[in-house]
């Protein structure tokens, strides 16, 4: 479900997106997806996404229609400018390649494409598989885990100098960031800047726009005020 809605809200922001990697559930939906995404302000816009989203709904799944609690993770990453010059050791990678699965022409799940990259020392794992060759799909997941490490060095550097200015305080943005209410009503409740609204279907089709543009007035009023 949150994958269609982000899809649609690509779709209604004009931004140029593919799947990079997909897993689907072992007995239903996607355990896990990753698309690249590319467009005016993306990142500024979906990185109010990142966190803990709650869905509570009466389970498609559940003969007895009981009501059922879940959850899904958002991650979001910047791409960084490439001539950041971040030091990958070849010692320090495990790659793994396998067969890719979903949709992509006859050659899919005949040959060893996809490729899974595991960053020892920070158990940082990214995966790709939606190019035909794994050279082409190694390309791609080295060129994300340079990002996922740049995004980690510049937080470790951040923190550093908020413990110099001694920073004692903050918003929280993670964790439990909004909920999708299905049953016994229909709310969309985000946690950061308390935006409500009773039209979920409207939210499931996209149209977040709003809802973002809700959490980013309250990260720029924290920003002002602190």
């Amino acid at each position: 479900m949150l994958s269609r809605m982000y899809q649609r809200f690509f779709e209604i922001m004009n931004f140029k997106y593919n799947i990079i990697e997909e897993q689907i559930g072992d007995e239903a939906g996607i355990k896990s997806i990753t698309f690249y995404v590319k467009g005016l302000y993306a990142y500024g816009y979906l990185k109010c996404e990142k966190g803990i989203h709650r869905l509570v709904r009466i389970s498609p799944f559940d003969s007895n229609k009981r009501r059922h609690t879940s959850f899904a993770s958002v991650s979001i990453t910047p791409e960084y400018n490439q001539e950041i010059n971040i030091e990958i050791k070849e010692n320090d990678l495990k790659i793994d390649v396998y067969h890719s699965s979903g949709a992509g022409g006859q050659s899919v799940n005949t040959t060893n494409s996809a490729v899974r990259i595991t960053h020892l020392p920070t158990k940082i794992v990214v995966t790709c598989q939606n190019e035909r060759s794994q050279l082409k799909n190694k390309e791609q997941a080295l060129k994300i885990l340079k990002n996922k490490l740049y995004e980690l060095e510049s937080k470790k550097l951040e923190n550093k100098l908020n413990n110099l200015k001694g920073k004692t305080e903050d918003i929280n943005f993670g964790s439990q960031i909004r909920s999708y209410i299905l049953e016994p009503y229909k709310l969309v409740k985000d946690n950061r800047s308390g935006f409500e609204t009773s039209n979920v279907n409207k939210i499931l089709d996209g149209n977040i726009l709003k809802l973002i543009k809700s959490v980013l007035k309250v990260r720029e009023e924290y920003e002002t005020n602190k």
